[in-house]
């Protein structure tokens, strides 16, 4: 039995509880949202479905107490005009640091004691903020980060070269925004260094890298927020740790030597993240990296 609670039931968060409902990953699924009415309507919608579908849950509504035996909980609450409006994911950063101290203080009430995804943005920013204040261990709580810009970067590497993305391997690290950056030196496409391609002349890597930074303000501008690209990343970091995948990908992790949480490969299973992987970077990348992780902190902490 899989219980799975999911705190704002915007675009994303709807996104992600019709995906979890249709796979049959959520025996209970735990609805939660300021707009009652918008909780109703979405219990409604989705129970109405049941008799068409292969699949069921129990639907609860508004009650954090009922989070207290989930397996998963996934926070997905924001203000995605604010992004849609600067193209800065920062922008949200004033009311979902305020959220964050307020649901993580909900969820610590609790009892809690399962697994903390994070999808509202800024994304590590606010794994951090979860964090302090629910004090859970940090492999037990950590964001999508960069396993989207991950594969838009697949996306994009393949569509150049008329491939599939999943021929495509490698990284976006750093945070899950404008400070991202390809990580170059990891990617491959059919097995083959991008390098190789790119002294052929055959891709232009720095404008590739610049279209898989601007991809979500494209699908912004076209329908006002962004949503089925991340639920279906948010489902798939479930079903790794239901399953005890033990899958690599990059995640939203806490990293020591940075003091915050950032986009970086991990392996992801039943007891969240498993271990984190250190990849070695050459030292423009590293420098990158470092750099998107004083951004984080930086905005953080003003």
């Amino acid at each position: 039995m899989h219980k799975i609670g999911i705190i704002g039931l915007g675009h994303v968060g709807t996104t992600v509880a019709h995906i979890l409902l249709l796979k049959g990953l959520a025996d209970e699924l735990v609805m939660i949202d300021q707009d009652e009415g918008k909780v109703e309507a979405e219990y409604y919608d989705f129970a109405d479905s049941f008799a068409r579908t292969e699949t069921s849950a129990v639907l609860k509504c508004n009650d954090y107490g009922e989070l207290a035996d989930a397996d998963i909980v996934i926070t997905s609450f924001g203000d995605i005009e604010a992004t849609a409006r600067t193209g800065d994911r920062f922008a949200e950063l004033p009311i979902n640091k305020k959220n964050a101290a307020e649901v993580g203080q909900k969820i610590k009430a609790s009892g809690f004691k399962g697994i903390l995804l994070n999808i509202s943005n800024p994304c590590d920013a606010i794994v951090n903020e979860l964090q302090k204040a629910t004090g859970m261990p940090h492999q037990r709580i950590f964001g999508t980060g960069t396993f989207l810009d991950t594969a838009r970067l697949q996306r994009a590497v393949g569509a150049h070269f008329g491939e599939a993305p999943q021929n495509v391997s490698g990284f976006v690290l750093g945070e899950h925004g404008n400070s991202q950056f390809s990580a170059w030196s990891t990617v491959r496409l059919d097995g083959q260094p991008i390098s190789q391609f790119a002294d052929a002349g055959q891709v232009d890597l720095a404008k590739l890298d610049e279209e898989i930074r601007q991809s979500a303000f494209r699908v912004v501008a076209g329908k006002g927020y962004t949503s089925t690209a991340i639920a279906t990343c948010a489902v798939r970091i479930v079903e790794a740790i239901f399953n005890d995948k033990h899958e690599f990908m990059p995640a939203s992790v806490y990293l020591e030597q940075f003091g915050t949480y950032i986009g970086y490969p991990a392996v992801i299973g039943k007891n969240g993240v498993e271990k984190i992987v250190p990849v070695k970077l050459p030292a423009a990348e590293a420098e990158k990296l470092a750099a998107s992780a004083k951004t984080i902190k930086e905005k953080e902490d003003a």
